[in-house]
């Protein structure tokens, strides 16, 4: 269920791009080239961002021998998913979370904080893994790279809209009152869809997870552990940019609205799981 709304949240920010477009009189081949340059700016993030997500966080590649219990438990799950066995970070920082980044399950990097594994056993921690290596087996990073262009096409198509209001709009796409309401409207209903897709990919995300730990009851449990944990402390990412990324809001309790979570609302994805743990 979570991959089709995908697709037809996908299908919505399409059409929301079509009718921008429309709005503003570009004929195809200029949507067309348009919606590739965002796209190419968002694939050379997707391509170089895992390094310089890396390095922003303070995380290190894991060796042979290092958190030695935790490099079994995620060689475990992948080999029994036929996964390639990503590489494993680890991040010396209290904030609890953990994410995935890398543009293909080849090129996938697991990464964990500090505070995670101080409040998390490690059937909880397993249990997270499970979680990101889910992200990995689904490509939701090229899923979000799609997205984030094309909302970034959305956005630049609307900088267009202001400036054609304070114009007095064009023949083609309206007058300036029109131009106004794509202007305000489009961008916001664009960040809208995509933080919907990003909600959905978390729900796949944990039904994943609990599948390739064969244990959701610790999935749910360690949801809640860190969502006490993060509150009070000092986030793992100080902008909204990599949030989505987290398997926690890094922002859960700080008065930031649901509206534009990137995250589901927690006590349903644990009531979730718990259904799950419940069927099986």
């Amino acid at each position: 269920m979570s991959f089709l709304r995908t697709g037809f949240l996908l299908v919505l920010l399409t059409l929301l791009l079509v009718w921008v477009a429309s709005a503003l009189g570009f004929g195809r081949t200029g949507m067309i080239v348009a919606l590739c340059v965002g796209i190419g700016f968002q694939l050379f993030n997707f391509f170089f961002s895992s390094t310089l997500i890396l390095k922003a966080y303070g995380a290190r590649v894991l060796e042979e021998g290092e958190l030695q219990w935790l490099q079994d438990d995620i060689c475990e799950m992948t080999s029994a998913a036929g996964m390639p066995m990503p590489r494993v970070a680890y991040i010396a920082k209290s904030a609890p979370n953990a994410f995935a980044t890398g543009r293909s399950p080849k090129k996938a990097v697991v990464a964990i904080t500090q505070g995670a594994l101080d409040l998390l056993d490690r059937r909880q921690v397993r249990a997270v893994m499970g979680h990101e290596l889910a992200h990995v087996k689904h490509r939701d990073m090229l899923t979000m790279t799609i997205v984030a262009g094309t909302v970034s096409v959305i956005g630049f198509f609307a900088m267009i809209a202001r400036w054609g209001a304070i114009m007095g709009g064009n023949r083609e796409g309206g007058g300036g009152i029109g131009m106004l309401i794509v202007a305000l409207l489009a961008p916001l209903m664009a960040v809208m869809v995509q933080m919907a897709i990003s909600r959905s990919r978390e729900y796949a995300a944990d039904a994943g997870g609990a599948g390739l730990s064969h244990d959701p009851e610790a999935l749910a449990s360690a949801l809640e552990a860190l969502h006490r944990g993060i509150p009070g402390r000092e986030p793992l990412t100080q902008t909204g940019a990599t949030a989505h990324m987290m398997i926690a809001n890094p922002f859960f309790g700080m008065k930031i609205g649901q509206l534009f979570s990137t995250h589901p609302d927690p006590e349903e994805r644990i009531r979730r799981l718990r259904a799950l743990a419940a069927e099986g």
